[in-house]
């Protein structure tokens, strides 16, 4: 599974970015949500590599649990902000989540091919 290191190796390099540019509130949404993001990517690999193998119907089934999950990585990031802005200021948990997310994105769409 390459989607684990790569989170971790982009949480990493998103959080010094974030840092940078906000300072250390940027730290704690850099980190929880670029996190979260490696755990989505992680299990929608999963079900991509089980719809692989299956028909039509078994892959849109995993495209489908893959989208939700990222879907629900938008409403927890979403649900972070409403709830705790003081903890999550909105940019640098936005940058923190799709920036690990968009790359994760493109790596499995260019492993799937």
């Amino acid at each position: 599974m390459k989607a684990v290191p790569a989170g971790l190796a982009l949480t990493a390099v998103v959080t010094g970015i974030l840092s940078l540019f906000f300072g250390t509130p940027a730290l704690v949404p850099a980190l929880v949500f670029g996190g979260i993001a490696t755990a989505i990517e992680a299990a929608a690999t999963i079900f991509r590599g089980r719809a692989e193998s299956g028909s039509f119907e078994v892959f849109v089934r995993g495209w489908a649990a893959g989208f939700g999950l990222r879907l629900l990585g938008v409403a927890l990031m979403t649900a972070a902000i409403v709830a705790r802005r003081d903890l999550f200021p909105p940019l640098p948990t936005a940058f923190g989540f799709l920036g690990v997310t968009i790359p994760l994105l493109f790596m499995e769409i260019r492993l799937a091919r």
